[in-house]
């Protein structure tokens, strides 16, 4: 009886161990279902709109469509950069598996020759692997639908609808134009930190040069977007709704593209520059720097034989010397020196000094372009004339910061301000500059004697054509200075409203008017009976001029002939003019590099710029230098 007794204890002792257990386990069942129905509930309850956006996003993708760029044409109407359609085979590298051999095989539908490899390895570099990079532009409509019927053997290649930026007159007017490239690096930091990068997805080019540059946020448009339904692989089953973009705006521009080819042809294979402004705007008329290049290379990246042409030439086509070349202005710089004379009280219109064909100065002889001398001369014969001897003297008496300090508000040692970028500012010499130039002590005084050829425009003088074009249209519109600017106006893409660049008035010099005409009379007789008479014989319009010819290197007094010289050491010519002379409508400024003197080839390119302008004459054929003529004449600085 005992021993049964102890076996039922011990019975109703594993009883309660076991029911024991089963609550806990009930409850830990219990505990485990309750957290999964409070995630449940957070999840479909508290959660369900954000993760309602997250599967919606998953199954949504916003594709941006780039907008049209927009058209640049001239004051005329004259289209000089548009858009148009073709098409493109691309790659996204992340969807490819073996990159070379998908290449190879698309060779054998499309021609994709060495440059198309080369340029795609160079994009796949400076890119993400998910981009879509094209490996050939403007496939044909053949090789388009050889490549449609094989789509199922390339995924990650797609044929893609691209717009492609275009520049039908090629190199005229490249230089202010500018082109647009493939956006890298610095661009999209350019781009970020003006925050535009929303309105830049799906975009491939930026303006790199010029106006295109200058103007990208207007010309580039807003982006648009698609919502489109994508399957489980990434592909696009539909189009669920689209937000359409926003063409870029429209620049018109105060440039006569017709005007801007008669004078690069007039300059034919010589290097140099032209400005032509609006004295009463601003507005640039032309702006020549030649040699120049064709704009269409740099938009798909421009080939490497082509780069290297374009590098390694001694011509330097990619310099725009309008902006960028600093040269002496040679005589041209008389006439704003004779008006500083009068303005300053330096001297009178009919004060005269006697020429003898030198001007001696601390043991140094400066001598005159003219053996002998100009016999006696006044203001007016010193410039239709251009006498030096009158200049090296007018020099020493205003001295040099009395130089300086008249120059500088007519823009000379400074940028113009220019709508578009990369303008160089020059050299205005002064003491202070020179203690600015030189490092060593000994070499930042001034001597009085550098301040002789200053007076002639040689020296430390340094000036872009378009600032002698910018002083030129000053004093013909009687010391009103208006800042040069290459756009007339915006045209709104979507309203067509017109914003107005109004002319910018940047100072205005209370010139006495008697002085002002004493300087334009005396270059209408420049243009009549001095320098520049032989290349406005017969003109039927009155107007005015300056020659001149800058040295390039010192000759030490040895006499000048071009042809035993080497062409890149042979004088620069230049000429300034405006017309008509009573109400100018056009001033100018022309510089040809190693031309030699500036009557025999910069004022005929004057000529028939001004020509055309006034008249609407079109040359025969493009100014050619005369060698023979050159050596003939050195008298017309």
């Amino acid at each position: 009886m005992l021993i049964r007794h102890s076996s039922f204890n011990t019975t109703d002792s594993d009883l309660d161990r076991f029911r024991n257990r089963i609550v806990v386990v009930a409850a830990l069942v219990l505990l485990a279902f309750g957290v999964l129905l409070a995630r449940f509930v957070y999840l479909q309850v508290i959660q369900h709109d954000y993760y309602t956006t997250r599967a919606e996003d998953n199954r949504i993708s916003l594709v941006p469509i780039p907008p049209n760029r927009g058209t640049i044409v001239d004051r005329n109407g004259i289209v000089l950069a548009r858009n148009y359609s073709a098409f493109t085979l691309e790659i996204t590298p992340s969807k490819v598996k073996d990159l070379d051999a998908t290449i190879d095989a698309l060779a054998t539908l499309v021609d994709i020759q060495p440059k198309d490899k080369r340029r795609f390895r160079k994009l796949l570099e400076e890119s993400k692997s998910f981009e879509s990079l094209p490996i050939r532009a403007r496939l044909s409509d053949e090789e388009v639908a050889r490549f449609a019927a094989n789509r199922y053997r390339f995924p990650g290649v797609e044929v893609k609808a691209r717009l492609f930026r275009q520049y039908p007159l090629g190199p005229s007017a490249s230089h202010a134009i500018g082109y647009i490239n493939r956006i890298n690096k610095k661009d999209l930091e350019h781009i970020e930190a003006n925050d535009q990068a929303a309105n830049y997805k799906g975009t491939d080019h930026i303006g790199k040069t010029g106006l295109e540059q200058k103007y990208e946020f207007h010309l580039h448009g807003i982006t648009g977007y698609e919502r489109v339904e994508i399957d489980a692989g990434g592909r696009a089953v539909r189009g669920l709704s689209r937000t359409a973009p926003v063409s870029g705006n429209n620049l018109t521009l105060t440039l006569d593209i017709k005007l801007q080819e008669i004078a690069e042809k007039a300059f034919g294979d010589r290097r140099g520059a032209l400005v032509a402004i609006e004295p009463s705007t601003g507005g640039i008329l032309a702006l020549v720097s030649t040699p120049s290049f064709d704009p269409n290379l740099f938009i798909d990246g421009i080939r490497a034989e082509d780069w290297n042409e374009l590098n390694d030439s001694p011509n330097r086509p990619m310099i725009n010397r309008a902006l960028n070349g600093a040269y002496p202005p040679g005589s041209t710089f008389k006439p704003f020196m004779a008006l500083a004379a009068l303005e300053l009280g330096k001297r009178t219109a009919g004060q005269a000094i006697a020429d003898p064909g030198f001007f001696n100065f601390g043991g140094h002889t400066f001598r005159d372009d003219k053996k002998g001398g100009h016999g006696i001369v006044d203001m007016y014969k010193s410039i239709v004339e251009s006498c030096d001897t009158y200049y090296y003297i007018l020099a020493n008496d205003m001295g040099i910061d009395n130089i300086a300090r008249f120059m500088a508000p007519l823009g000379f040692g400074s940028k113009t301000g220019i709508d578009i970028d990369g303008e160089s500012a020059g050299v205005l010499p002064s003491p202070e500059w020179k203690k600015r130039r030189f490092k060593r002590r000994e070499q930042q005084k001034w001597f009085a004697g550098e301040t002789i050829s200053i007076g002639i425009g040689q020296g430390y003088n340094a000036y872009t054509p378009i600032q002698l074009a910018q002083a030129t249209a000053m004093l013909v519109n009687n010391g009103v200075l208006f800042r040069p600017h290459l756009v007339k106006y915006i045209t709104d893409s979507k309203s067509g409203a017109k914003t107005m660049i109004e002319p910018q008035p940047l100072r205005s010099l209370h010139w006495k008017k008697e002085h002002v005409e004493t300087i334009k009379k005396a270059m209408v007789g420049v243009n009549k009976e001095g320098t520049g008479a032989r290349a406005f014989a017969g003109a039927e319009y009155t107007s005015g001029g300056k020659t001149g010819t800058a040295q390039v290197f010192s000759l030490k007094g040895s006499e000048y002939k071009a042809s035993q010289i080497k062409e890149h050491l042979r004088d620069h010519a230049l000429f300034i003019a405006f017309a008509p002379v009573d109400e100018p409508k056009i001033a100018l400024a022309v510089l040809v590099e190693n031309g030699g003197f500036g009557a025999q080839s910069a004022a005929p390119i004057a000529r028939m710029v001004l020509d055309y302008y006034l008249l609407g004459k079109k040359p025969k054929g493009a100014a050619q230098e005369d060698e023979a003529a050159t050596e003939e004449d050195p008298h017309d600085q």
